[in-house]
């Protein structure tokens, strides 16, 4: 990725956050950011709600939830 415009940069925004981008896929992204307000914008979005969802869901799943997921994936097995 040599370069890169608005489109580029949101379409991987999720992943830099994430830390799923490797050095050399990262670089152009952040120069980007470094560059345009909008997008610098809507990574704060991502990292907002990323941050957010992990605050959710750092706690145990209730039993009938675990339950459920369990029963369905039984059903999926056996075909049900």
């Amino acid at each position: 990725m040599s370069g890169c415009g608005c489109d580029e940069a949101r379409a991987n925004l999720e992943e830099l956050i994430r830390g799923e981008l490797c050095a050399e896929e990262s670089a152009p992204i952040r120069e980007h950011l470094e560059r345009c307000t909008e997008c610098r914008d809507e990574e704060q979005v991502y990292q907002r709600l990323t941050e957010a969802v992990r605050r959710a869901c750092s706690g145990a799943a209730p039993p009938t939830l675990r339950e459920a997921v369990l029963d369905g994936l039984r059903d999926l097995h056996t075909g049900a």
